[in-house]
């Protein structure tokens, strides 16, 4: 099986992260994709970040309704900081006969080159980028590697930190986030503070 791992702190997953998902669901050449929640990016401020079970949950929540979309905790039973390549490598060991690939904005793929042992990734693994409204994306070293598949997903710019903001701001944002993942949040007074 083909499996897309689509990684991120999702805090909170809004329609953005779903759309790019299940675009790629459905127009790459991939069985699955896989959210894999992060519990700490090191790139990221932990304490910005709800707990993990309940960024898992708003996952469960979001892609309930997507059969080809499924919730992964894997990174919550690796030492943190996590990085890629050992999640990657962990996945190889316990699924022998899927084949992973990750998924990325193309602002991501601009940076790939600072991930730890991101050779070794791209050797093994390939690499599926959607478009976002970023510059010096014609000069990608990476463009023609044969690992890099760019997909014409539409560009979305949603981000969690607006979605926080507006809800610390007692903005409307229930547009921007699944219904079950709006009550979610509501219900437990998340983001208020």
């Amino acid at each position: 099986m083909k499996i897309g791992l689509y990684f991120g702190t999702f805090n909170p997953i809004h329609i953005g992260h779903l759309i790019i998902a299940n675009h790629i669901a459905e127009h790459a050449d991939l069985d699955q994709i896989w959210m894999v929640v992060t519990p700490h990016n090191p790139f990221k401020k932990k304490d910005t970040l709800l707990d993990d079970y309940h960024r898992l949950q708003m996952v469960h929540l979001a892609t309930e309704d997507f059969p080809k979309i499924k919730p992964s905790d894997i990174e919550f039973k690796l030492s943190q900081p996590n990085y890629t390549v050992n999640t990657l490598a962990h996945l190889q060991e316990k699924f022998p006969k899927n084949e992973f690939s990750l998924i990325m904005g193309e602002d991501n793929l601009k940076s790939f080159h600072k991930w730890k042992n991101y050779e070794v990734i791209l050797q093994n693994h390939g690499i599926y980028v959607y478009p976002r409204i970023s510059k010096d994306v014609e000069n990608l070293e990476l463009r023609n590697h044969p690992k890099v598949h760019f997909i014409e997903a539409p560009i979305v710019e949603i981000s969690s930190t607006f979605i926080r903001e507006s809800i610390k701001n007692n903005k409307n944002v229930k547009p921007l986030l699944p219904s079950k993942v709006w009550e979610y949040i509501d219900h437990n007074n998340f983001y208020r503070k």
